[in-house]
């Protein structure tokens, strides 16, 4: 167990890795078609926003935790509607918005930070809640994990 593990929200991450992509971009810019480019930015997070939203509604109706910090809060695990789909469509979301920030970027350097956010969450965030559900549903999350992949 890291000092790490769910300790920083992932939208906080996020940001962080986003500003880390600005930063790459304004040192290795490239240009690019801006209407192409403004286009397919919109539209990647528009996707991202429909996993995002769609999780949280989820776990709304549930009646559960959303507080990413406090996994053990759970009070139902979620296997229905997006959750079919993926076992993380908030932190897709988040991965998302990150590809459309690149997008918008126009800057292939910039993608370092998906991949960065990507392998944090991974390592952070989703080990030590898949821990926690396991703990808490057992079984149950055992078998959803085994049918519902990680990502997509």
């Amino acid at each position: 167990m890291s000092g790490l593990e769910t300790k920083i929200p992932p939208p906080l991450v996020a940001v962080l890795f986003g500003l880390g992509m600005w930063a790459l971009a304004t040192v290795f810019p490239v240009v690019a078609s801006s209407s192409v480019r403004i286009v397919s930015a919109a539209v990647v997070a528009i996707a991202a926003a429909v996993f995002a939203l769609s999780g949280i509604v989820s776990f709304r109706q549930a009646k559960t935790t959303i507080n990413p910090v406090n996994p053990e809060k759970a009070s139902s695990l979620v296997c229905s509607g997006i959750y079919g789909v993926s076992r993380n469509p908030m932190y897709v979301g988040l991965a998302l918005l990150l590809v459309a920030w690149a997008v918008y970027l126009s800057s292939l350097w910039s993608l370092v930070g998906v991949f960065g956010f990507i392998l944090y969450v991974n390592r952070f965030q989703i080990t030590p809640e898949e821990r926690t559900l396991t703990t808490l549903f057992g079984d149950q999350f055992l078998s959803y994990q085994a049918k519902v992949r990680r990502w997509l």
